[in-house]
């Protein structure tokens, strides 16, 4: 995919998981996904389908409290779920270790991303979910920088 290509999927809440699987098969060498969206319109669950269709055995849960969940794959390989809402400083994130764990070139989910956008480097995936009635319209716009 090129840089800046944008998708757009009209999903319902339940349909999540083909969703993910689509995003995965069309930025199948991206590891690093930042989905914005307001609360409720369902980063959260995205992540679980993301999840689920890599096959994770750990229960996926919101990251709020602990700003990170480490997931383990059924093949041994880690997933990673961020929610950046609390973190308000590039400082911050150096303190998480942020930087290793998305340089690892291990799947990586970043909910509320945008303090992290000047830490990203190389491929990444930028997802925006909206609420559309009773389902979300869910935009990708893929990403390529050099470090």
């Amino acid at each position: 995919m090129r840089p800046s290509e944008e998708v757009m999927i009209r999903a319902g809440i339940d349909d999540m998981e083909r969703a993910a699987t689509r995003l995965l098969s069309i930025n199948p060498d991206c590891r690093v996904f930042c989905l914005n969206g307001p609360l409720g319109a369902g980063k959260t669950t995205l992540v679980n389908a993301f999840c689920k269709a890599l096959e994770v055995t750990d229960t996926v849960q919101s990251p709020t409290f602990p700003i990170v969940h480490e997931y383990q794959r059924a093949n041994g390989q880690p997933v990673y779920h961020f929610d950046l809402y609390r973190i308000s400083s590039g400082s911050e994130l150096s303190d998480l270790g942020f930087e290793d764990y998305i340089d690892s070139g291990y799947f990586c989910f970043i909910e509320w991303p945008d303090i992290a956008l000047d830490v990203l480097s190389g491929n990444f995936v930028s997802i925006t979910l909206s609420v559309a009635g009773e389902g979300r319209h869910i935009t990708m716009e893929n990403h390529e920088r050099i470090k």
